[in-house]
């Protein structure tokens, strides 16, 4: 991996409003043509084969019509009762990639990995902690607009990715949030009171610490804006930086220490982690 890895004015999601039409439609739209002619050979109806891996006939329909994309296991389970011999799990990475606008999908796949993760998050809640409703206002307030597909395809995304809280072992997950961030009602009162006792759910986890840095706070080491750091079970660590259109994965040690160094000194100027749930339960009783 480049040390200083840039994606450029890539999103698909820029594109006339559409969505990843050419993007991701590609890539899922070949797995859902070959899902269909493998199950009309087994003889199979949509609702036989979502028997017999868990889905309903609906979401054979739009895993078929590339409207969904199937997780990994379910591909896997598709692959064996068509007898297909590894035809759809030879798309399944690929597949997996497609769930993701292009900008994030390098850091997808180091967060699935990842054995220490931190976030310093300025504008909106971690996708790590979003609720289901607050994540579908987020997508819904972007510009261009997404079209109902790549929304419900991004939706899918997200709440796969917290998938990461049922790994074992654990990764260890800290989370800064700047106080506006649980301020702002994206979506609404009711979205946001959800989603306030969806991080004191997530915050039970012991592997998980959220902090929360208050407006009044004089010191402050993160001017310069939101950001990830990762470290893997091999002990590689990268920082990850995103902003509109344009995303920055480094791996390059001295800028991986200078990102580390930022977040421990931030976590020392934020409020402790129970500070910071006493915070967000104030917050809660006030929604």
């Amino acid at each position: 991996m480049d040390e200083d890895f840039t994606t450029p004015d890539e999103r698909p999601d820029a594109a006339a409003g559409t969505g990843e039409a050419g993007d991701v439609g590609g890539v899922v739209a070949a797995f859902g043509r070959q899902l269909k002619l493998l199950r009309q050979r087994a003889g199979l109806e949509r609702e036989g084969l979502g028997k017999l891996v868990g889905y309903s006939p609906s979401s054979i329909a739009s895993f078929e019509q590339g409207r969904r994309i199937p997780t990994p296991a379910a591909i896997d389970k598709a692959d064996e009762v068509l007898g297909a011999g590894g035809l759809l799990v030879a798309l399944k990475e690929e597949v997996a990639k497609a769930q993701y606008p292009a900008f994030f999908r390098d850091m997808a796949v180091l967060e699935a990995k990842a054995s220490h993760l931190c976030e310093y998050a300025t504008l909106v809640v971690p996708g790590l902690l979003q609720s289901r409703d607050y994540a579908h206002a987020v997508f819904q307030q972007q510009r261009p607009l997404l079209s109902e597909e790549v929304i419900e395809q991004r939706l899918c995304a997200r709440m796969a990715r917290q998938e990461i809280y049922e790994r074992f072992p654990a990764p260890l997950m800290s989370f800064i949030l700047e106080e506006p961030v649980l301020r702002r009602p994206i979506g609404g009162r009711s979205v946001m009171r959800t989603q306030l006792e969806q991080i004191l759910i997530l915050a039970g986890n012991r592997n998980v610490d959220v902090q929360v840095m208050p407006l009044d706070r004089e010191d402050h080491a993160a001017l310069g804006g939101p950001f990830t750091t990762v470290e893997t079970a091999r002990g590689e660590r990268f920082a990850y930086a995103e902003v509109q259109t344009s995303s920055h994965l480094y791996s390059e040690p001295s800028k991986t220490q200078d990102f580390a160094a930022r977040y421990g000194i931030l976590r020392s100027q934020a409020l402790t982690p129970r500070e910071s749930l006493a915070f967000v339960e104030t917050l809660l009783g006030e929604a």
